[in-house]
């Protein structure tokens, strides 16, 4: 197409619908009908912004990056970031831009999307109060958190979804966290009084202060002129560092008004069914859109609006369907789902509810008046049969409510959806779509989401994907790789029954080929767990990836870290000199650690063995910080220091380091140790944490942070220390032998019949009757444990490893080099690719 007859549409703002947009309509638009301009007033491309919490400890913002947020190489797309528009001429059809800009338009795209609501309290526009909207304002929050110290205090004002999250923020960056909501709830639109309360609980559980059924009156500076004084409605005062806005949100229509649009009582820019505005060349897409007069603030109907506007610029007659406002998210670790009709509103309909006070969990189904059709619900605490639920919405259903939210009743399948059922919210994605998807050889989930674009937004609903391909009959594979037909778990067991010891061997009698970097790492951790020999004792060190090979970190200048072993984070004056002069002497970068250890950066493989030996020579060993094994047991100063301590949580972090160090498994294992309920420890962030009570021990399972965070949940409680121990054994024990290959502990739980619930049959019951193998099991790594850094400074066959050149082992590679002109030590690069990161290799810290 000719540029004379292409038209211009001009998108204002550049947010995660604004985003959907642009992609949409190029990706339909096959003859070029169109030249896109994308006005975005943040400086930054299009992110991901429903994630924005899991920027805080990453501190990473090209991680919430959206793909193909830039549109390199589309020259239809002009992206002009940090550029809004400053006003519409509706009769010229031109845009005025911040930059002096006057850009002629066909058509106009408001995804100008909301801004954050600042209730009218005295003082706040105070520095020290912020607003949770932006990587920009986290940013913010986040140095003020730094100069007011850990442990401060940060009020949040609105204990809604985002001020959940905000709250939950500001945890993670080291701060007391307190939540005003005036509703008497929290979370009043999406869950009831029942599911607020529970919720509450919960939260409250993890170290959030919550007050509910107050405002807030005003926000004044401290009498010493420290901080803020933050007054409530019931006369009572919190005394806080900031204060974080987040009491909801209001459409940013305020172009639209300029230009003389229709806007809505209640603000933004009222359009029709086909999210057209008063003026028939401008539309109005997500947050900003007041459809009929109705603004919707969740992205799925947002997504929805902008493929609509797609559609129609292309000739299309599309029509907005109504909005699927269910949610379903994990604050803090708590799941909370709402959907449908959750506060029954619809005339005549009844409520089911199942409150389990002592389990922490709270489901509600609204059905009705002749309890056949689901109306909507609310779970709480337990949120797995969401993803079957929600689909149901408006259907009969399969069984009767309670038995499909009591714990022993009826299990919901694929089956019994219908198929307008919708499974995908995000992209309004069908049962019978999927299916059809199946039926023409979609047969895995990324062949699922490439035909259907189900579960590639949220990726809630990928579990009833994996359903919908076993109910169709596709056979999910479990190979471990293309050279073994068996999963980890069988492998293990054939190992172990078989005393095979050598990976040649194995593969030649149940694999086939040479193997790969996917099964020789994978095989050479089962023949660890199954045995005490070491892990570069003939044959297996072919096997290992590159940190275990060396046992060390490698880093991207082609230097190594090492990490001595400090149980508990225990370590002698005489340690801590030993190390300083390793230091001192090698040249090395320390760094404290988030285990309580201490790393030492730098080492040149063939420096490694003298580093090991002085560290040995001082009663150190490895840290195994290089292994997918025991990292750390993590402890507060507990009973022994603290005025609060229940337990001694020092010893007891000690015993269990020293016990299960060495010991290899599917993923890194991390242990806590927390001396009370503060959880200065951060147990329940670990893959088994410990917490003290007056009576003995709580053990929670399945907590890890990385891409996806799980809080740990509760196994059993109130235990003996022999007693903990045991369990735990067996817990460990469990899962080395049934995971994945890399499956954490949390994906391991979540992916078992029954979850938790089993886990603590097998575990604490004994349900299966393996648990005395497991523990014998456990205590034959205890007694065969050996030091691996002591064991090659034995061996000279080992330590001949260790050299930067075999032709040629005295002399030091010349590609290595260091800045060390400002407050930090850094590796230079010289001329030399960096060191690529394999997924196998990730999360090595």
């Amino acid at each position: 197409m000719k540029d004379t007859q292409r038209k211009t549409v001009v998108v204002v703002g550049h947010g995660m619908v604004g985003h959907r947009f642009v992609e949409a309509l190029r990706s339909r638009d096959t003859e070029g009908q169109w030249q896109v301009v994308v006005l975005s007033e943040e400086p930054r491309a299009a992110y991901d912004r429903v994630g924005l919490s899991s920027y805080v400890g990453a501190w990473d913002a090209t991680a919430l990056a959206l793909p193909g947020n830039e549109y390199a190489g589309d020259d239809l797309v002009e992206l002009r970031l940090g550029e809004r528009a400053e006003n519409i001429d509706r009769d010229g059809r031109k845009i005025t831009t911040s930059g002096g800009d006057v850009i002629g338009y066909d058509a106009v795209v408001l995804a100008t999307g909301s801004y954050a609501f600042v209730p009218p309290v005295p003082g706040h526009d105070r520095p020290e109060c912020f607003v949770y909207r932006t990587i920009e304002d986290l940013d913010g929050i986040r140095a003020a958190a730094q100069a007011a110290g850990p442990g401060a205090v940060g009020v949040v004002v609105g204990g809604g979804l985002l001020g959940l999250e905000a709250a939950n923020a500001l945890r993670l960056m080291g701060m007391t966290p307190h939540v005003v909501e005036f509703a008497p709830r929290l979370m009043p639109a999406q869950v009831d009084e029942g599911g607020g309360a529970i919720l509450e609980r919960l939260v409250s559980d993890l170290g959030l202060h919550v007050h509910t059924g107050v405002g807030t009156a005003a926000i004044e500076p401290a009498e010493d002129g420290a901080g803020l004084r933050v007054s409530l409605s019931d006369e009572s005062v919190i005394d806080a560092s900031l204060v974080v806005f987040s009491a909801g949100i209001r459409p940013r229509d305020e172009i639209a008004r300029t230009a003389g649009l229709e806007v809505g009582a209640r603000g933004g820019v009222v359009t029709d069914l086909g999210l057209r505005t008063s003026d028939p060349n401008i539309y109005a897409v997500g947050e900003v859109a007041a459809v009929e007069g109705v603004c919707y603030g969740l992205v799925a109907p947002g997504y929805t609006t902008a493929e609509i506007v797609a559609d129609r610029l292309l000739g299309g007659t599309g029509e907005f369907p109504g909005a699927d406002l269910s949610t379903k998210l994990k604050l803090l670790g708590v799941d909370v789902a709402s959907f449908g009709d959750a506060h029954a509103t619809t005339e005549g309909a009844l409520s089911v509810v199942l409150h389990d006070a002592a389990k922490g969990t709270y489901a509600k189904l609204v059905v009705s008046d002749d309890a056949k059709t689901l109306l909507g619900g609310i779970l709480v605490g337990d949120a797995s049969a969401y993803a079957a639920l929600r689909p149901l919405v408006g259907s009969e259903l399969p069984a009767e409510p309670a038995a499909l939210i009591s714990p022993a009743g009826a299990e919901l399948g694929a089956d019994a959806l219908p198929d307008d059922a919708q499974i995908c919210s995000c992209n309004n994605v069908s049962k019978g779509a999927i299916c059809g998807a199946i039926a023409e050889g979609a047969c895995d989930i990324a062949g699922i989401k490439s035909c259907t674009s189900a579960g590639t937004s949220c990726g809630g609903c990928v579990p009833m994907l994996k359903k919908l391909l076993e109910q169709s009959g596709v056979e999910m594979s479990s190979a471990l790789c293309e050279h073994f037909s068996q999963s980890r778990q069988e492998l293990f067991h054939i190992v172990a029954s078989t005393g095979i010891r050598k990976f040649s061997e194995l593969i030649a009698r149940y694999g086939t080929g040479m193997g790969c970097d996917i099964c020789k790492p994978a095989v050479a951790s089962i023949l660890a767990s199954t045995s005490n020999e070491h892990i570069l004792d003939g044959e297996q060190a072919a096997l290992q990836d590159t940190n275990d090979h060396f046992l060390a970190n490698l880093q991207k200048n082609g230097t190594y870290s090492v990490v001595p072993r400090m149980p508990g984070g225990e370590v002698t004056a005489d340690q801590l000199i030993t190390i300083g002069q390793i230091a001192k002497d090698f040249g090395l970068y320390l760094k404290v650690t988030g285990g309580q250890r201490i790393d030492l950066f730098g080492a040149r493989v063939e420096q490694l063995p003298v580093i090991w030996q002085r560290l040995v020579d001082a009663g150190m060993e490895s840290g195994h910080a290089y292994g997918k094994s025991l990292r750390t047991v993590k402890s507060c100063v507990g009973s022994t220091w603290c005025r609060y301590g229940q337990q001694d949580s020092v010893g007891m972090a000690v015993l269990l380091e020293k016990r299960y160090r060495g010991l290899r498994s599917p993923h890194k294992l991390k242990l806590g140790v927390s001396g009370c309920a503060r959880e200065c420890a951060e147990a329940r962030g670990k893959d088994v944490g410990v917490i003290a009570t007056e009576n003995g021990w709580n053990l929670y399972v399945g907590g890890n942070g990385g891409l996806t965070p799980r809080h740990a949940v509760l196994l059993a409680g109130d235990l003996d220390d022999e007693t903990l121990i045991r369990y735990i054994d067996r817990y460990l024990m469990f899962y080395i032998r049934t995971a994945d290959r890399l499956q954490r502990t949390a994906a391991w739980q979540e992916s078992l019949d029954g979850g938790i619930d089993y886990v603590r049959q097998v575990v604490c019951e004994d349900s299966l009757g393996i648990a005395t193998e497991l523990e014998e099991t456990m205590a034959r790594h205890v007694a065969g444990y050996r030091d691996e850094w002591a064991a090659v400074l034995d061996d000279p066959a080992k330590l001949a490893r260790f050299v930067s050149f075999v032709n040629a082992p005295e002399q030091a590679d010349p590609t290595i080099a260091f800045d060390d002109s400002g407050e930090r030590k850094v590796p230079v690069l010289l001329g030399m690719p960096e060191i690529p990161v394999t997924a196998a290799a990730t999360d090595g810290k």
